[in-house]
Protein backbone atom coordinates (compact mmCIF):
# COMPACT_ATOMS: atom_id res chain seq x y z
CA UNK A 1 0.00 0.00 0.00
CA UNK A 2 1.41 3.40 -1.01
CA UNK A 3 2.63 5.58 1.86
CA UNK A 4 1.56 9.24 1.77
CA UNK A 5 3.65 11.78 3.65
CA UNK A 6 1.84 14.34 5.80
CA UNK A 7 3.33 17.74 4.83
CA UNK A 8 6.25 18.61 7.10
CA UNK A 9 6.42 22.02 8.75
CA UNK A 10 2.68 22.65 8.48
CA UNK A 11 1.53 25.72 10.37
CA UNK A 12 -1.36 23.74 11.90
CA UNK A 13 -0.20 20.11 12.15
CA UNK A 14 -3.58 18.73 13.26
CA UNK A 15 -5.31 20.37 10.32
CA UNK A 16 -2.70 18.95 7.94
CA UNK A 17 -3.24 15.49 9.41
CA UNK A 18 -7.02 15.73 9.05
CA UNK A 19 -6.73 16.82 5.43
CA UNK A 20 -4.23 14.04 4.73
CA UNK A 21 -6.64 11.46 6.19
CA UNK A 22 -9.54 12.75 4.07
CA UNK A 23 -7.45 12.93 0.91
CA UNK A 24 -6.17 9.38 1.41
CA UNK A 25 -9.63 7.96 2.18
CA UNK A 26 -10.95 9.64 -0.96
CA UNK A 27 -8.58 7.54 -3.04
CA UNK A 28 -9.66 4.18 -1.60
CA UNK A 29 -12.10 1.93 -3.42
CA UNK A 30 -13.64 0.52 -0.22
CA UNK A 31 -13.70 1.12 3.55
CA UNK A 32 -10.33 0.54 5.23
CA UNK A 33 -9.14 -0.29 8.78
CA UNK A 34 -7.63 2.40 10.98
CA UNK A 35 -4.29 0.57 10.91
CA UNK A 36 -4.11 1.04 7.15
CA UNK A 37 -4.68 4.79 7.55
CA UNK A 38 -1.94 5.02 10.19
CA UNK A 39 0.48 3.01 8.08
CA UNK A 40 -0.17 4.92 4.83
CA UNK A 41 0.17 8.34 6.49
CA UNK A 42 2.94 7.36 8.93
CA UNK A 43 0.83 8.49 11.89
CA UNK A 44 0.81 7.09 15.44
CA UNK A 45 -2.14 4.74 15.88
CA UNK A 46 -3.45 6.72 18.84
CA UNK A 47 -3.41 9.91 16.76
CA UNK A 48 -5.13 8.13 13.91
CA UNK A 49 -7.96 6.90 16.13
CA UNK A 50 -8.41 10.38 17.63
CA UNK A 51 -8.56 11.96 14.16
CA UNK A 52 -11.00 9.34 12.87
CA UNK A 53 -13.23 9.70 15.94
CA UNK A 54 -13.49 13.46 15.42
CA UNK A 55 -14.16 13.05 11.69
CA UNK A 56 -16.85 10.47 12.42
CA UNK A 57 -18.45 12.85 14.93
CA UNK A 58 -18.54 15.61 12.33
CA UNK A 59 -19.90 13.35 9.58
CA UNK A 60 -16.83 13.48 7.33
CA UNK A 61 -16.05 9.80 7.94
CA UNK A 62 -18.32 6.82 8.62
CA UNK A 63 -17.32 3.89 10.81
CA UNK A 64 -18.55 0.58 9.43
CA UNK A 65 -18.67 -1.09 12.85
CA UNK A 66 -19.25 -4.67 11.72
CA UNK A 67 -16.14 -4.50 9.50
CA UNK A 68 -14.09 -2.25 11.82
CA UNK A 69 -13.36 -0.06 8.84
CA UNK A 70 -13.67 3.59 7.84
CA UNK A 71 -14.82 5.41 4.71
CA UNK A 72 -15.69 8.92 3.63
CA UNK A 73 -18.93 10.20 5.15
CA UNK A 74 -21.82 12.34 4.02
CA UNK A 75 -20.20 15.66 4.98
CA UNK A 76 -17.25 14.92 2.68
CA UNK A 77 -19.65 14.22 -0.18
CA UNK A 78 -21.53 17.44 0.55
CA UNK A 79 -18.31 19.44 0.23
CA UNK A 80 -17.48 17.69 -3.02
CA UNK A 81 -20.95 18.28 -4.37
CA UNK A 82 -20.80 21.88 -3.20
CA UNK A 83 -17.72 22.37 -5.35
CA UNK A 84 -19.48 20.67 -8.25
CA UNK A 85 -22.50 22.91 -7.87
CA UNK A 86 -20.40 26.06 -7.64
CA UNK A 87 -17.94 25.19 -10.37
CA UNK A 88 -18.46 23.84 -13.83
CA UNK A 89 -21.07 21.09 -13.71
CA UNK A 90 -24.03 23.33 -14.53
CA UNK A 91 -22.12 24.96 -17.36
CA UNK A 92 -21.09 21.57 -18.72
CA UNK A 93 -24.63 20.24 -18.38
CA UNK A 94 -26.63 23.09 -19.86
CA UNK A 95 -26.43 22.19 -23.56
CA UNK A 96 -26.86 18.40 -23.03
CA UNK A 97 -29.89 19.12 -20.81
CA UNK A 98 -31.38 21.41 -23.45
CA UNK A 99 -30.85 18.66 -26.02
CA UNK A 100 -32.56 16.14 -23.72
CA UNK A 101 -35.63 18.36 -23.36
CA UNK A 102 -35.79 18.95 -27.10
CA UNK A 103 -35.50 15.22 -27.83
CA UNK A 104 -38.02 13.99 -25.27
CA UNK A 105 -40.47 16.88 -24.92
CA UNK A 106 -40.38 16.47 -21.12
CA UNK A 107 -38.85 18.50 -18.31
CA UNK A 108 -35.30 17.49 -17.36
CA UNK A 109 -33.45 17.83 -14.06
CA UNK A 110 -29.94 17.62 -12.71
CA UNK A 111 -29.60 16.78 -9.01
CA UNK A 112 -26.80 16.10 -6.52
CA UNK A 113 -26.80 14.11 -3.31
CA UNK A 114 -26.77 15.92 0.05
CA UNK A 115 -27.00 13.39 2.86
CA UNK A 116 -30.30 11.53 2.60
CA UNK A 117 -31.68 14.08 0.17
CA UNK A 118 -31.16 15.23 -3.38
CA UNK A 119 -30.80 18.90 -4.24
CA UNK A 120 -31.92 20.01 -7.69
CA UNK A 121 -29.35 22.25 -9.37
CA UNK A 122 -30.92 22.47 -12.85
CA UNK A 123 -34.55 22.37 -13.91
CA UNK A 124 -34.92 22.57 -17.68
CA UNK A 125 -38.67 22.90 -18.20
CA UNK A 126 -40.11 21.69 -21.47
CA UNK A 127 -42.32 24.16 -23.36
CA UNK A 128 -45.98 23.80 -22.40
CA UNK A 129 -45.28 21.59 -19.40
CA UNK A 130 -46.56 22.46 -15.95
CA UNK A 131 -44.15 23.43 -13.14
CA UNK A 132 -42.96 20.55 -10.98
CA UNK A 133 -41.96 20.30 -7.34
CA UNK A 134 -38.32 19.70 -8.32
CA UNK A 135 -37.33 23.32 -8.89
CA UNK A 136 -33.73 24.54 -8.44
CA UNK A 137 -32.72 24.43 -4.78
CA UNK A 138 -35.52 22.07 -3.72
CA UNK A 139 -34.53 19.12 -1.54
CA UNK A 140 -36.38 15.80 -1.69
CA UNK A 141 -35.78 12.42 0.01
CA UNK A 142 -33.21 10.56 -2.08
CA UNK A 143 -34.84 7.14 -1.63
CA UNK A 144 -38.11 8.39 -3.20
CA UNK A 145 -36.70 10.09 -6.29
CA UNK A 146 -35.32 8.59 -9.48
CA UNK A 147 -32.28 10.89 -9.26
CA UNK A 148 -31.64 9.81 -5.67
CA UNK A 149 -31.92 6.14 -6.51
CA UNK A 150 -29.52 6.53 -9.44
CA UNK A 151 -27.00 8.20 -7.12
CA UNK A 152 -27.43 5.75 -4.25
CA UNK A 153 -27.11 2.76 -6.58
CA UNK A 154 -23.67 4.01 -7.63
CA UNK A 155 -22.42 4.40 -4.04
CA UNK A 156 -20.66 1.66 -2.06
CA UNK A 157 -23.11 -0.43 -0.02
CA UNK A 158 -21.46 0.69 3.23
CA UNK A 159 -22.23 4.33 2.45
CA UNK A 160 -25.88 3.55 1.75
CA UNK A 161 -26.10 1.60 5.03
CA UNK A 162 -24.64 4.57 6.88
CA UNK A 163 -27.25 6.89 5.38
CA UNK A 164 -30.25 4.60 5.79
CA UNK A 165 -29.39 2.64 8.89
CA UNK A 166 -32.76 2.88 10.62
CA UNK A 167 -36.44 3.22 9.77
CA UNK A 168 -36.56 6.90 10.71
CA UNK A 169 -34.68 7.59 7.46
CA UNK A 170 -37.55 6.30 5.34
CA UNK A 171 -39.90 9.28 5.22
CA UNK A 172 -42.76 9.17 2.71
CA UNK A 173 -44.55 11.91 0.81
CA UNK A 174 -47.61 10.08 -0.53
CA UNK A 175 -47.60 6.74 1.32
CA UNK A 176 -45.54 5.17 -1.46
CA UNK A 177 -41.91 4.13 -1.57
CA UNK A 178 -39.45 1.95 0.37
CA UNK A 179 -39.91 1.84 4.13
CA UNK A 180 -36.96 -0.39 5.10
CA UNK A 181 -33.34 -1.00 4.25
CA UNK A 182 -34.19 -4.32 2.59
CA UNK A 183 -36.74 -2.68 0.29
CA UNK A 184 -34.26 0.03 -0.63
CA UNK A 185 -31.57 -2.56 -1.36
CA UNK A 186 -33.94 -4.32 -3.74
CA UNK A 187 -34.73 -1.08 -5.56
CA UNK A 188 -31.06 -0.20 -5.89
CA UNK A 189 -30.21 -3.69 -7.11
CA UNK A 190 -32.80 -3.29 -9.86
CA UNK A 191 -31.36 0.11 -10.72
CA UNK A 192 -27.87 -1.33 -11.09
CA UNK A 193 -29.12 -4.17 -13.28
CA UNK A 194 -30.91 -1.78 -15.64
CA UNK A 195 -28.37 1.02 -15.51
CA UNK A 196 -31.07 3.59 -14.72
CA UNK A 197 -33.55 4.40 -11.96
CA UNK A 198 -37.26 5.12 -11.91
CA UNK A 199 -40.07 6.23 -9.63
CA UNK A 200 -43.81 6.69 -10.12
CA UNK A 201 -46.32 8.52 -7.89
CA UNK A 202 -43.83 8.67 -5.01
CA UNK A 203 -42.87 12.34 -5.41
CA UNK A 204 -46.00 13.68 -7.14
CA UNK A 205 -49.12 11.57 -7.81
CA UNK A 206 -49.66 11.07 -11.52
CA UNK A 207 -46.04 11.73 -12.46
CA UNK A 208 -43.07 9.44 -13.02
CA UNK A 209 -39.34 9.92 -13.62
CA UNK A 210 -36.38 8.03 -15.00
CA UNK A 211 -32.78 8.93 -14.12
CA UNK A 212 -29.15 7.91 -14.58
CA UNK A 213 -25.99 8.80 -12.65
CA UNK A 214 -23.11 10.96 -13.82
CA UNK A 215 -19.81 9.37 -12.70
CA UNK A 216 -16.42 10.98 -12.17
CA UNK A 217 -13.03 9.48 -12.99
CA UNK A 218 -13.09 7.41 -9.77
CA UNK A 219 -16.53 6.01 -10.58
CA UNK A 220 -18.25 8.06 -7.87
CA UNK A 221 -21.64 9.62 -8.65
CA UNK A 222 -21.42 13.42 -8.84
CA UNK A 223 -24.95 14.07 -10.11
CA UNK A 224 -27.95 12.43 -11.73
CA UNK A 225 -29.90 13.36 -14.84
CA UNK A 226 -33.67 12.77 -14.98
CA UNK A 227 -36.77 13.48 -17.00
CA UNK A 228 -40.21 13.70 -15.40
CA UNK A 229 -43.44 13.05 -17.28
CA UNK A 230 -47.16 12.40 -16.72
CA UNK A 231 -47.25 8.67 -16.03
CA UNK A 232 -50.37 8.14 -18.12
CA UNK A 233 -48.74 9.60 -21.24
CA UNK A 234 -45.77 7.23 -21.36
CA UNK A 235 -46.17 3.46 -21.65
CA UNK A 236 -43.49 0.83 -21.09
CA UNK A 237 -41.70 0.96 -24.48
CA UNK A 238 -41.82 4.76 -24.52
CA UNK A 239 -40.46 4.84 -20.97
CA UNK A 240 -37.56 2.65 -22.09
CA UNK A 241 -36.87 5.18 -24.84
CA UNK A 242 -36.79 8.01 -22.29
CA UNK A 243 -34.43 5.97 -20.12
CA UNK A 244 -32.11 5.46 -23.10
CA UNK A 245 -32.08 9.21 -23.78
CA UNK A 246 -31.36 10.02 -20.12
CA UNK A 247 -28.61 7.40 -19.93
CA UNK A 248 -26.97 8.82 -23.06
CA UNK A 249 -26.88 12.31 -21.52
CA UNK A 250 -25.51 10.94 -18.22
CA UNK A 251 -22.70 9.22 -20.13
CA UNK A 252 -22.05 12.39 -22.09
CA UNK A 253 -21.73 14.37 -18.85
CA UNK A 254 -19.55 11.65 -17.30
CA UNK A 255 -17.09 12.10 -20.15
CA UNK A 256 -17.21 15.88 -19.71
CA UNK A 257 -16.25 15.66 -16.03
CA UNK A 258 -13.43 13.24 -16.78
CA UNK A 259 -15.31 10.05 -15.97
CA UNK A 260 -16.32 7.11 -18.09
CA UNK A 261 -19.55 5.19 -18.70
CA UNK A 262 -20.09 2.38 -16.19
CA UNK A 263 -18.80 -0.98 -17.31
CA UNK A 264 -21.15 -3.94 -17.52
CA UNK A 265 -24.42 -2.02 -17.33
CA UNK A 266 -27.16 -3.41 -19.50
CA UNK A 267 -28.91 -1.26 -22.02
CA UNK A 268 -32.21 0.22 -20.85
CA UNK A 269 -35.17 -2.10 -21.05
CA UNK A 270 -38.81 -1.58 -20.34
CA UNK A 271 -39.38 -0.32 -16.81
CA UNK A 272 -42.02 -1.51 -14.42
Amino acid sequence: MERVQVPAGAQVPAAAQVLAVLRWLAGQAAPVPAAAVARALDLPRSTTYHLLAELVGQGFVVHVAEQRRYALGVAAYEIGHGYTRQASLQRLARVPMDDLVARTGHTAHLAVLAGREVVYVIEDRAPGRAPLVSDVGVRLPAHLTATGRALLAALPAAHVRALFGDRSAFVLRHEAGPTSASQLRALLAGTRRRGWAEEADEVTPGFASVAAAVLDAAGHPVAAVAVTFPAGEVDGPARAGLAAAVTAVARRLSRRVGGAPPVGRRSPTTGG
